[in-house]
């Protein structure tokens, strides 16, 4: 076998090679074939990106391999590995830590550069894809050459060792890190797809809206996965930390909201550019960011210089990733400086009520989101490196700027389905607005009557009420249009997405606002009440096996089901880890831990109880996300576009600027 014979670092190694050879090769292929016109040469990036990708798949499986036999001549399967982690999770340990992690990235990106390349083998001979191809190839041989050195997953360990500790207690603890991980992954790097083609178009002169058309799905595709991957973060930091929460605004989750923000505000403004002709600039700037974006929160999350309870340990990876975004930054910046004149918009904004009006205040909105997010993450690395002392960011920070951030958004998500393209008039406004500005009204008028209070929360819920309201108002015209394909397309698909977001927001502020939380001290068969629920405990549970030991309690909640929250101890590393235990309803979550000392010989155990209102919503929402999402992508119906500027260019990479 390959991991009892202690052969497969080698073999990994030796696929790893290969591919950076086939990275390199392929890029040289696309740039001397576009300098000597050689369409031979640029043919053959083809085989190069196959090859790429056939030896990231190869260096996966040798390291799952090697994981899953427990082959502890490796320095990674030493440092995660372990005989008694069950086979789920010993199959997720391998991207559990740093090396592995970058060998998830690079395989997402060999088999996306590979689909790239075969997806326009027939475009290949043309320098706007033969440009793009050689962005990935680079990006690609810089991620293969990090596996090669500093994240070298399948570095020799030391001799004698025939065991290890296993993943980190909370990755193995939820069968959500089978996929938040992955998902999460895919969707940073899909953003690597619309960079390299906006590159391609900077490289060759080709401004127009023609490239747009082209890697406007994949732009569509990687935010849906990054957005799914952020809800499933969520959704695991609920279940598995035990503090009940969602959001932290801990370091390496700004690192994945980054990019999502800026990811977010190019989806809208290339709509823009699309039917208008305008914000050129911005959107390659929006684009480059967003892969920047995903390059510096690798930095963050995998340098070792955060501490957060999701980062992984320090280490000398932190030095490449910072160059590597450096050097994209620069050379995004040189490019669209270069291209300066050729980028200027030939139409203006009519009117600022209108839609293109309300996408360019969107994308302030998030730009200054962004700014702020930023700033609260690496504020207190740039005070270390100046000062040579420690500060931490917290909550209070973020939420006082996000909230108002966040409601004007809102705002905006209630007129802007209704807004027309250049120009609206009071009249139009107040007809399109009148039904949804009674939502708003009735969503208010039912928050007040089930007892919120509060100026934000309740701003919040008519405002998603009102949105709400807009949205559905353009999906019924649409179904009546177009009966079950009026939810189909860009439009209407976005609209589905929107009602997600608003049930995302109103849960946040509901839960956020109105949770309430009681440390109860239960003896056995004796209720205890709070928040207008019974709480018995019904016995202790022990379970031990080579892995762990856990102390369970059973809690009966209003005389009814159990519910069973419990404290974990692994064994290879002396940890403790909390399981709570969640009992839903659409209108709320009683949320239960356990806390320690636990002793079941007393016949008391002390749990944390929360009141978490509209929880089930925001799981809802995301779902309700990746729905839209998906039906955003297909194509709906067809408009005549209102003037010569907005007309899309026929034949989509060889567009140039009208």
């Amino acid at each position: 076998m390959l991991g009892a014979a202690g052969i497969g670092g080698p073999i990994g190694r030796a696929f790893l090679l290969v591919g950076l050879v086939g990275a390199l090769f392929g890029f040289v292929s696309c740039v001397m074939g576009m300098r000597q016109k050689d369409e031979k040469l640029l043919r053959l990036s083809l085989r190069f990106a196959t090859l790429s990708a056939v030896s990231a798949v190869g260096a996966f499986m040798a390291m799952e391999y090697a994981m899953i036999t427990r082959d502890f001549s490796l320095d990674y399967i030493q440092k995660v590995g372990s005989r008694s982690t069950p086979a789920l999770y010993n199959f997720t340990a391998v991207w559990s830590a740093l090396e592995g992690s970058i060998l998830m990235w690079l395989l997402a990106l060999a088999l996306m550069t590979a689909w790239i390349a075969w997806r326009y083998r027939a475009k290949v001979t043309d320098p706007l894809v033969a440009t793009a191809l050689a962005t990935m190839f680079v990006t690609a041989f810089f991620f293969f050459l990090l596996t090669i050195g500093p994240a070298d997953p399948f570095a020799p360990g030391e001799s004698g060792v025939t065991d290890g500790p296993g993943p980190n207690p909370l990755l193995q603890n939820h069968i959500l890190v089978l996929f938040h991980p992955p998902i999460l992954y895919i969707g940073y790097v899909g953003f690597t797809i619309p960079f390299a083609f906006a590159i391609g178009a900077l490289v060759t002169g080709r401004l127009g809206e023609g490239w747009l058309l082209e890697t406007r799905r994949w732009a569509l595709f990687s935010w849906g996965f990054l957005t799914f991957g952020i809800v499933l973060g969520g959704w695991w930091s609920y279940e598995v930390l035990g503090w009940s929460g969602v959001w932290a605004w801990d370091p390496v989750e700004n690192a994945s909201l980054l990019p999502w923000i800026t990811g977010t505000a190019y989806i809208h403004s290339v709509l823009v550019q699309e039917r208008r002709g305008m914000l050129r600039v911005w959107n390659l700037s929006l684009l480059a960011a967003t892969f920047s974006l995903t390059i510096l929160g690798t930095f963050l999350t995998r340098s070792g210089i955060l501490n957060s309870v999701h980062a992984f340990s320090e280490s000398d990876i932190g030095p490449y990733l910072l160059t590597f975004f450096a050097i994209v930054v620069v050379v995004s910046l040189v490019l669209i400086g270069w291209r300066g004149d050729r980028l200027r918009s030939p139409g203006i904004i009519d009117s600022p009520m209108s839609r293109e009006g309300a996408f360019l205040a969107n994308n302030v909105l998030f730009s200054v989101f962004a700014f702020v997010v930023l700033l609260g993450t690496v504020f207190p690395l740039i005070v270390e490196a100046l000062q040579n002392r420690q500060i931490v960011v917290g909550e209070p920070f973020f939420d006082s700027l996000a909230t108002p951030i966040g409601i004007v958004m809102l705002f905006l998500m209630c007129i802007a389905p209704v807004l027309p393209w250049r120009k609206a008039s009071t009249e139009l406004l107040s007809q399109r607005l009148f039904w949804p500005a009674w939502c708003g009204v009735a969503a208010l008028a039912v928050a007040v009557l089930l007892g919120a209070t509060g100026l934000e929360p309740l701003l919040t819920f008519a405002l998603g009420g009102f949105a709400t309201g807009a949205a559905l108002r353009q999906l019924v015209l649409a179904t009546r249009r177009q009966k079950w394909r009026g939810l189909v397309g860009r439009a209407n698909g976005g609209m589905i997405v929107h009602i997600g977001v608003i049930m995302i927001s109103v849960a946040l502020a509901a839960s956020n606002s109105y949770t309430r939380s009681q440390e109860l001290t239960l003896a056995k068969g004796v209720p205890a009440s709070f928040g207008g629920h019974t709480f018995e405990l019904k016995g202790f549970v022990e379970e031990s096996d080579a892995r762990r030991t856990s102390i369970k309690v059973d809690v009966s909640i209003d005389g009814g089901k159990s519910y069973r929250p419990a404290i974990h101890k692994f064994t290879s590393m002396g940890q403790n880890v909390g399981t709570p235990s969640v009992k839903s309803s659409w209108s709320k979550d009683i949320y239960l831990t356990l806390e320690p000392p636990v002793k079941p010989t007393s016949n008391e155990a002390k749990i944390k109880v929360f009141i978490k209102p509209m929880m089930t919503w925001m799981w809802a929402g995301g779902i309700l996300m990746a729905i839209g999402t998906v039906l955003s992508a297909f194509p709906g119906r067809r408009r005549r576009p209102t003037d010569p500027v907005s007309a899309p260019v026929p034949t989509a990479l060889t567009g140039t600027s009208p």
